[in-house]
């Protein structure tokens, strides 16, 4: 995967309905280089199928966390690039202190966040980590 089908993936995860003529005139790139990405992106399983964002109180369990990230020298915009592909992120704050980037991470099982938090650590860039799994919501805001 290259930048390109990274930037394809956060626009489609922040709305997987926008048409393919939005998604390329963004992109400055042709419908039809869009329409390719997104079918081999498919077919090779990075995208495993399109999903509704429903209220909290309907959705499915899941294994939520926040991974505060510390970042190598000046390579936080290339690490914050590289996680705008994960559709496992969710959200991603900078921040200051001895965290550069707080990440927000939303899987379906225990092995799939493992798999996520494995694939972020390996990210060029990143100095170190420190991840804390959310339990239950005392108060959220819709």
């Amino acid at each position: 995967m290259d930048d390109l089908d990274h930037r394809l993936l956060a626009m489609l995860r922040a709305d997987a309905r926008r048409s393919v003529a939005s998604l390329a005139a963004e992109l400055k790139v042709s419908r039809a280089t869009v329409r390719a990405r997104i079918d081999r992106l498919v077919e090779s399983g990075v995208i495993a199928g399109f999903t509704l964002l429903l209220r909290k109180d309907v959705r499915p369990a899941t294994v939520r966390a926040i991974t505060m990230i510390e970042v190598e020298g000046r390579a936080a915009d290339a690490v914050i690039a590289r996680l705008h592909g994960f559709p496992e992120v969710r959200t991603l704050y900078t921040t200051n202190g001895r965290w550069d980037v707080v990440a927000e991470i939303e899987t379906d099982s225990l092995e799939a966040f493992d798999d996520t938090l494995r694939r972020i650590r390996q990210i060029v860039g990143i100095a170190s980590t420190e991840t804390s799994i959310l339990l239950s919501a005392r108060k959220a805001v819709l």
